[in-house]
């Protein structure tokens, strides 16, 4: 097989050969000027941020690659790479996609990132059903259509979009970690075939009530922060959450809770509490070991941090101070 790194340094450079030696047998020059070699045997090839703006003709030539990262460059079009069937990881993040094309042949993917692109529709990968992981952070995604056949994913992340309902997930049965943050969801909704989820993260969104969650038996952490959250409800069924994270809200009463008794961090700063009664519904917590009440009115108390451990005696950190 050729050595196709002169190829790509001619794509990137366009520059003379300067006779430095480390360049004669071809490569790519970073922007910190170390040179990236590429060979068609290589399995692990990492072109990040090299300045590509498009993939040179030979790169179809890695006939083992299994891990190929392109991130932080100015790709816009995969073509160049839809036969590299040998492809188990793929990271684009940080490019000039506008769309997911030219990556269905690429069945044995089991690690996808187009984050930090200008994608607005998920579509061209219902073949890629080995995938347990996809990342399509701040795209411009507007629906959740497009997933059904990628049952095996473990983690989903599609936070920093546009979407409005949770929806089209309820094939994704092996679903363990949902991120859905800084989106513009307004109920927790669809979930109820997601048993196996452990992790659900929802920050950022607007979101008023605590709902949905009831088939959710086996979540650990649960992120609300930065919602229109007013109270706690809909937690009966949570008894496995390890981190509750509730910040940025306008809740008054710690209500709902008690019975979270494997609970080692909630974090609550930045809502309405103002009765120390109030902290005393999670003296039954008795793992709890972080909490976080800052800007709350209570932590205006000059007995804060002490009345708070007395209440939690396994309490070793307050905010983002560790107790002595």
């Amino acid at each position: 097989m050729a050595d196709i790194s002169d190829e790509v340094k001619r794509e990137t450079d366009g520059e003379e050969d300067s006779g430095d030696e480390s360049k004669d047998d071809g490569g790519i020059e970073d922007p910190e000027g170390r040179t990236v070699k590429i060979r068609d045997s290589d399995i692990d090839v990492d072109l990040t941020h090299c300045r590509l703006r498009a993939l040179p003709d030979g790169i179809g030539g890695l006939y083992q690659v299994q891990v190929l990262c392109l991130r932080q460059n100015l790709i816009s079009d995969l073509s160049m790479i839809s036969d590299l069937v040998t492809l188990t990881e793929l990271d684009v993040y940080d490019n000039e996609l506008k769309e997911i094309a030219n990556l269905d042949k690429l069945t044995n993917l089991t690690f996808l990132d187009l984050s930090f692109n200008h994608i607005r529709l998920i579509e061209g990968i219902s073949t890629l059903t080995n995938l347990t992981d996809l990342y399509l952070i701040n795209n411009k995604l507007t629906l959740m259509d497009g997933l059904q056949t990628l049952t095996n994913l473990t983690l989903l992340e599609l936070g920093s979009n546009r979407l409005r309902v949770i929806q089209g997930l309820e094939c994704l049965v092996n679903l363990e970690k949902l991120f859905l943050g800084k989106n513009k969801i307004t109920k927790i909704e669809n979930l109820q075939c997601l048993t196996k989820l452990r992790q659900l993260s929802l920050q950022g969104n607007r979101i008023k009530v605590i709902e949905g969650l009831e088939s959710l038996c086996n979540l650990e952490e649960l992120y609300l922060s930065e919602n229109n959250i007013s109270e706690i409800t809909g937690l009966e069924n949570q008894a496995k959450l390890t981190i509750l994270d509730l910040a940025h809200n306008k809740i008054g009463r710690l209500s709902n809770i008690s019975h979270l008794t494997v609970l080692e961090d909630l974090w609550f700063n930045a809502n309405q509490v103002s009765d120390w009664k109030e902290v005393n519904n999670i003296s039954p917590l008795k793992v709890l070991s972080t909490v976080y009440f800052e800007h709350n009115p209570i932590a205006k108390d000059p007995q804060y941090r002490r009345k708070l451990k007395l209440t939690v005696p396994s309490l070793t950190q307050i905010d983002a101070t560790m107790i002595r």
